[in-house]
């Protein structure tokens, strides 16, 4: 026998990300494969059997010496009866991976949300190391949420908690993708900035923006906003502004409903760092309670991508 393991797999649309660990958490090897979900389900959780093998095989662990398997993945799941109900970017419908999995590698395979399982890995190994109770919230190319409550992922009833992307900021904002009008999501995500700097530019703004993408007004993304915001230009800065005005509402309900110690801001729009951070703070401030805003940290997730995976890592520890 070699040296105990545990697997860590990061399920995304575009890619597989998995890890073998030792029992204190370090990771001793990192694979990651395209998940291409058109192939179907079959294929994608064949691709993740290959990556487990391979992950244990670069970390000098035989597959005798996996102890599990943790999951984080898109979509709202049912971590009881280890399904993914839905994830649109993997084209998944009701699918009982722990099921499959389970039967393939006859190991036990423990399935969480994505957004919950980076929320773990950022509290046990990141910037919420030493806090109880955490709110994690990740802004990307959606807004999603975890919330880990006296150490442990708090899931709610049904396994939906921590959807912090689809909290109501403006009752008559605009259209989200899950039907519902003025989500935070809708407001601050990376595709609602770029929405609002084209519509800007249009409407005939000047900014350095237009020449950053060569005039291609459909090229800019939220990193060119930031960037933009960072060299100064006013409206970009405007939109970062207003972006960090919406994130702090819903951190402010957040923390005033959930009262936790530490609130973590990951996702790549949170690497516009304090152009961003600063009106999130700001708004906190005016809106949260007092006594709450007071003792609450607000900083920036510390594990940059490998959130996800760190997560997954910790959810197969617990089943150690």
């Amino acid at each position: 026998m070699g040296k105990s393991v545990v697997i860590g797999v990061d399920l995304g649309g575009t890619k597989i990300a998995t890890a073998a660990a030792d029992l204190d958490g370090s990771l001793l090897s990192k694979v990651i494969k395209p998940t291409c979900p058109e192939r179907g389900e079959d294929a994608v959780i064949e691709t993740i059997v290959d990556s487990v093998k391979e992950a244990a095989a670069s970390a000098g662990a035989s597959k005798g010496d996996i102890k599990s398997i943790g999951i984080g993945s898109p979509g709202p799941i049912d971590p009881k009866a280890g399904t993914v109900i839905f994830a649109p970017n993997l084209m998944w419908h009701n699918v009982p991976i722990v099921h499959m999995l389970e039967g393939i590698l006859d190991l036990p395979v423990c399935l969480e949300n994505d957004a919950n399982v980076a929320g773990l890995g950022e509290y046990r190994f990141g910037a919420g190391k030493g806090s109880k109770n955490m709110i994690y919230i990740t802004v990307s190319t959606g807004v999603g949420g975890g919330l880990i409550l006296d150490g442990e992922i708090y899931a709610g009833s049904f396994g939906m908690a921590g959807e912090v992307g689809h909290t109501t900021i403006v009752n008559d904002g605009p259209l989200c993708g899950c039907g519902n009008q003025g989500c935070l999501e809708a407001l601050a995500a990376g595709p609602a900035i770029a929405r609002k700097a084209q519509a800007c530019i249009l409407h005939g703004e000047e900014t350095i923006m237009t020449e950053m993408v060569a005039g291609r007004v459909e090229e800019i993304t939220s990193k060119t906003v930031g960037e933009a915001a960072l060299a100064g230009d006013l409206l970009a800065k405007e939109i970062v502004d207003k972006t960090g005005e919406y994130l702090g509402i819903g951190v402010a309900n957040l923390i005033n409903v959930i009262n936790p110690d530490t609130v973590v801001i990951g996702g790549g729009v949170s690497n516009m760092g304090e152009l961003l951070f600063a009106p999130v703070r700001r708004t906190v401030e005016k809106r949260a309670i007092k006594a709450a805003f007071e003792k609450v940290k607000i900083v920036k997730a510390g594990l940059g991508t490998d959130a996800g995976l760190v997560g997954a890592v910790c959810l197969a520890l617990g089943q150690v």
